[in-house]
């Protein structure tokens, strides 16, 4: 409850009491621990600015879309003609419309082809809307290390957090060497990260595991400190392994293991034919695309007892 100034001419035994109230309420909140204070809409308490962080504390999946390109796609095949296919397109409007959807708790900006600042400031302003259902979570994919070298890559983590996204993530992390250089490009932004160690920090750090030589070092790359997120991407894995579907869900699986024995969050797309298996399983960070998007995320939030 709010209250307003004392009404003049009130009697001053009243204003003393409401002084007393005010005093013993402020002292009572003080006394308790901030997620104890505040909730996020009946989901979990709320310590942090980013809630997705929250939902992990808590143990409870977070669900969260691919920010959808808004280039209309021509009809047909391709043809020579065409010429070749145009960049994607992001915008602030588009933003605002996934602001406005109470489902989602983050969204994923895939520039890992690309990198496009224009695009990150774009959602990030979009998504900030006062028109928003709640505060969703910018997680934004980069380019790998192996693209354009350390040095790009420590720049685009900076970039990318100054343009208000509230993590990135490192694609084809190809061992522990390079793990402890994407680790080491958060520190050097200065990133209060959150990880098993720093469970008050408010950015997400997360690492992508996507070939063989990488998922023999799993065990490893969860070991070091620093970062909030490994996960496994499945279908890259796959395609490194041959198409072998069943080699690359033992090593999604082995990912899954190490990760959580560490503490650390796991992502992985799903859709309504396997979300209910894959929060069975374990992974906090699910990742819908498509028309079916919303209903595999209604399909999980009523599984993990969200609705």
């Amino acid at each position: 409850m709010t209250t307003g100034p004392a009404r003049a001419g009130a009697p001053y035994p009243m204003r003393g009491a409401l002084v007393i109230a005010l005093v013993a309420a402020l002292t009572a909140c003080a006394g308790e621990p901030a997620a104890e204070r505040a909730t996020g809409g009946g989901d979990a308490p709320t310590a942090h600015m980013n809630t997705l962080l929250d939902l992990w504390e808590a143990g409870t999946p977070a669900f969260g879309v691919f920010v959808p390109n808004e280039r209309p796609r021509p009809e047909g095949p391709p043809t020579a003609e065409r010429g070749p296919r145009e960049a994607p397109l992001y915008t602030a409007a588009g933003g605002r419309r996934l602001a406005e959807n109470p489902l989602y708790d983050y969204v994923f900006l895939n520039l890992e082809g690309a990198f496009d600042a224009a695009a990150v400031r774009a959602i990030a302003e979009g998504l900030r809307s006062p028109a928003a259902a709640k505060r969703k979570a910018l997680l934004v994919r980069i380019p790998p290390i192996s693209a354009d070298g350390a040095a790009m890559m420590s720049a685009r983590v900076r970039e990318v957090l100054a343009l208000g996204a509230d993590g990135v993530v490192i694609p084809h992390v190809r061992g522990v060497e390079e793990a402890g250089v994407a680790i080491r490009s958060f520190q050097e932004a200065g990133a209060d990260v959150w990880s098993p160690a720093n469970k008050g920090g408010e950015v997400v750090a997360m690492l992508m595991i996507e070939d063989p030589g990488a998922l023999e070092q799993a065990a490893a790359i969860a070991a070091l400190s620093g970062y909030s997120v490994l996960a496994c991407g499945i279908g890259s894995l796959t395609r490194a392994l041959g198409g072998d579907r069943e080699a690359a869900e033992a090593g999604n699986q082995e990912v899954l293991r190490v990760a959580s024995a560490a503490g650390l969050a796991d992502m992985i797309t799903a859709g309504t034919d396997d979300v209910e298996q894959r929060i069975r399983e374990g992974f906090l960070g699910l990742l819908m695309q498509g028309p079916s998007a919303d209903d595999a995320i209604r399909m999980g939030r009523e599984i993990a007892g969200r609705n």
